[in-house]
């Protein structure tokens, strides 16, 4: 299915060369996720300059009726922004100015296309923090963390996208621009359109701005990695690491030694605590302390800890290359997989008290489902989030094994709803998660949801069959 021809020439006549192109070299990369999971289709290609632009783009896709895919780092990992035959991917690659950063307000304003690498350097020359820290920062922009709630590493700190966005920019379906750029920490002036449009994966509306929250720089850190037990032992160690060390705790990252043993084999990486336990709890301070109050306030938690037996062994980073070596290890965990062969990925959330009871069903469910596989379950303990990974059987029939991805998703799902988690907790719906998103959500949230997709995109012309399958609306 091809763009209809009087769209085409209108948005011709609407925009300058530079913002629209058929060159299939240049559109090819905005046709795939970056797992090459998902394969889109566009015989053309929007690069918007400006907003005024947008706002063009928008119109005349209203007018004729054509759907419009937003683009920013295609970092994703749902489908959300790779287009299907007969939608025009909107990339925001050349709306990526910084506008403002006010040191005094703690807040900077950066287009949708500027990448959060970018906004972070800015925000560290004027000796201030933009402390959402995700993998896919150095290519993730701004409308992209807000588009899709991102997470990371330092939501047990500072909480997801949301709660770092303190205003939009954006295009709605009729044209016209929402300019809710406001800096304002309170502002109850009636329904928050800035949070409907977070999390929305460009369902709503297309943002073109984003105003977020800077916070006071933390230039020392403490970094420490412990063995232990099981999961119950990482969640006790996890509550009294937050009434020792307070807001200075950063990170509280789960991983089984599996992935420790996979980030060695394929990534060159140390083995700072060897074998001996089967569960690994990374913590990480912060703050403007000085080093050694920082320091002694990771050690003597550990050493209580160790003094009293509940954990086995510690190692706390004595240089800031210790402390990038035990990182790599975490950031490593999902490249390593790769290596292992096909894998099945969740992105769950439960409440912190139920991950090891969460863990200890699923990983029951999984391995009696699929004899031989091999979990690989890490991820936020401090907040919840899992990355409940499953690799294929050692010497297994990778597309054996892949075939059965909808079935362990249905497993997992399942043992997730029974805990009161969320099928999605940082990553989204797109076009994966539709069907399932639909069978467990409450029928309630799943009305409303429809009918604000029904009254800000009436012509569903925003990322139709995202979040809400398009034959329900």
């Amino acid at each position: 299915m091809t763009l209809p021809s009087p769209f085409i020439a209108a948005l011709r006549d609407a925009l300058p060369d530079a913002s629209l192109t058929a060159d299939a070299e240049r559109i090819a990369p905005h046709l795939i996720e970056w797992r090459g999971r998902y394969r889109g289709q566009a015989d053309w290609l929007a690069l918007p300059g400006s907003t005024e632009e947008v706002a063009r783009i928008v119109r005349l896709a209203s007018a004729h009726g054509v759907a419009l895919v937003a683009q920013g780092g295609r970092t994703g990992l749902v489908g959300a922004g790779v287009p299907r035959a007969g939608e025009l991917p909107v990339s925001f690659a050349r709306l990526r100015r910084l506008r403002a950063l006010d040191p005094a307000d703690g807040s900077l304003i950066g287009e949708a296309g500027l990448p959060l690498a970018q906004a972070q350097a800015a925000a560290n020359e004027a000796g201030l923090l933009l402390p959402l820290t995700i993998a896919s920062e150095g290519s993730a922009t701004l409308g992209g963390i807000a588009a899709t709630n991102a997470g990371g590493v330092h939501v047990l700190r500072y909480g997801m996208a949301r709660d770092l966005v303190l205003g939009l920019e954006a295009v709605l379906a009729d044209g016209r621009v929402w300019h809710g750029l406001s800096r304002l920490r309170k502002d109850n002036t009636g329904y928050d359109l800035k949070h409907l449009l977070v999390g929305s994966e460009g369902t709503l509306g297309l943002i073109t701005a984003v105003a977020v929250k800077l916070v006071p720089a933390t230039p020392h850190r403490s970094v420490a990695l412990v063995g232990l037990d099981s999961p119950e032992a990482a969640l006790a160690l996890l509550t009294r690491a937050r009434g020792a060390l307070g807001d200075t705790l950063n990170a509280a990252e789960l991983m089984p030694r599996f992935g420790i043993e996979l980030a060695i084999r394929h990534l060159g990486a140390d083995d700072p605590l060897g074998p001996s336990h089967p569960w690994f709890l990374l913590l990480e301070t912060a703050s403007g302390w000085a080093p050694a109050r920082l320091a002694a306030a990771m050690e003597d938690l550990l050493a209580a800890e160790m003094e009293a037996g509940r954990i086995g062994a510690a190692l706390i980073a004595q240089s800031e290359a210790q402390a990038e070596a035990l990182w790599a290890l975490r950031h490593g965990l999902s490249e390593a997989q790769k290596h292992e062969g096909g894998s099945i990925k969740h992105d769950i959330a439960v409440p912190v008290g139920a991950v090891p009871g969460f863990l200890t069903e699923a990983l029951a469910a999984v391995t009696a489902q699929v004899p031989g596989c091999r979990p690989c379950p890490f991820g936020h303990l401090g907040d919840g989030n899992l990355h409940f990974n499953i690799s294929e059987p050692e010497g297994g029939d990778r597309d054996a094994f892949l075939a059965q991805w909808e079935a362990v998703n249905r497993t997992v799902h399942d043992i997730v709803a029974r805990w009161g988690g969320s099928i999605s907790a940082e990553h989204g719906i797109g076009w994966m998660k539709v069907a399932e998103h639909a069978r467990l959500a409450d029928p309630a949230k799943l009305a409303a949801q429809r009918a604000i997709k029904r009254a800000l995109d009436p012509h569903n012309i925003f990322n139709p069959g995202r979040i809400l399958a398009a034959d329900s609306l």
